[in-house]
């Protein structure tokens, strides 16, 4: 932790911070800290931090973290007094992650996972700032074997040449890159490994599973699922993850840590969930596998619950009911956007 004084609350820095996950820590934070935000717009969305922009305890900064900055020299942050206060704590999940769009963004994964990683860990060696890195269940390459439950100690699987290895492997990369810092220069650095996450603010027409399945049962379309009636997977939703992230820097805990729920569940009784709570007439189809609509293995949770007292307590049907609300308003705007 940076010896630096203190004036009123720590300063927090969150790359990613416009995306679906980053913008909710973002809020979460805030009410107890000054964040800076940075993102780049890749793949976040502006209209995720717009409710923040008034808030005094938060700045938002456009900028990629695969290019250095000096946060001292930018006037719209002289009020956090870094250059007498510096940055306590780092969230990185700077990783310009789309589906859809996957083509477009291998190598902006490249360097988000090795330069935008190496430049963060920059400053929290220079300010002697606690560093997370949000990584990912990729690590562990493909599910293998029925339900089997991975825990942290596992390698992992993953072909480095592979149509998708700019974000398999890139994840991968990124954690040697924290380890090596921390092995090096003593960086106060913390792994966690987040697996499939939901809720709010996810992107329509993303190729992702919730949101894709919601906006067509709105729509009274077939529901896809991109694979046979055994496919399965698990999701946990969002304010669970960053219950376990704030735990964590808050800890001792170093991880990596497994963070998802460990509950599998059949994509079929998935979708038809979603039917039965929107009271669609949807129906649910089956389609040829996509890359990102994969089965992933299963997260032991059981460190995470030893080191942090943590598990996810929002129920996959209170966590529909909420994403569904959203996703339904975010429909109507997208569509009252496209009118005018």
């Amino acid at each position: 932790m940076s010896k630096r004084a203190i004036f009123d609350k720590k300063n927090v820095l969150v790359t990613g911070g416009a995306g679906f996950i980053g913008s909710h820590l973002c809020d979460e934070l805030v009410k107890t800290c000054k964040v800076i935000c940075l993102d780049n717009f890749f793949s976040g969305d502006e209209r995720n931090v717009d409710h923040l922009l008034a808030d005094p305890n938060f700045m938002f900064v456009r900028h990629d973290t695969a290019e250095p900055i000096d946060l001292e020299k930018l006037p719209e942050l002289q009020k956090f007094k870094i250059q007498f206060q510096g940055i306590q704590e780092i969230y990185n999940l700077a990783c310009p992650m789309s589906p859809k769009d996957f083509s477009k963004s291998k190598i902006a994964n490249i360097l988000a996972n090795s330069y935008g990683v190496k430049n963060m860990l920059d400053l929290a060696h220079k300010y002697e700032a606690k560093f997370m890195q949000f990584s990912s269940s990729v690590v562990y390459g493909p599910r293998r074997g029925e339900n089997k439950k991975i825990k942290e100690n596992d390698l992992g699987v993953v072909d480095m040449l592979s149509e998708r290895s700019s974000y398999d492997e890139g994840k991968r990369f990124a954690e040697t890159i924290v380890q090596n810092y921390k092995d090096v220069y003593g960086v106060d650095t913390k792994i966690v490994r987040v697996f499939r996450t939901y809720g709010p603010r996810m992107k329509l027409d993303d190729n992702q599973m919730i949101p894709d399945f919601i906006r067509d049962a709105l729509d009274n379309k077939d529901l896809n699922i991109f694979g046979d009636k055994n496919f399965s997977s698990s999701f946990c939703y969002v304010s669970d993850v960053l219950d376990a992230a704030i735990k964590m820097m808050e800890s001792d805990s170093a991880g990596p840590l497994n963070i998802g729920s460990d509950v599998d569940i059949n994509l079929t009784d998935l979708a038809q969930k979603i039917i039965n709570i929107i009271g669609s007439k949807s129906k649910v189809v089956y389609a040829q596998e996509k890359l990102f609509m994969t089965p992933l293995c299963l997260p032991d949770i059981t460190a995470a619950r030893e080191a942090l007292g943590w598990m996810p307590i929002v129920t996959l049907e209170k966590g529909l009911e909420k994403s569904i609300d959203d996703l339904r308003a975010s429909k109507g705007l997208k569509g009252v956007k496209q009118a005018f």
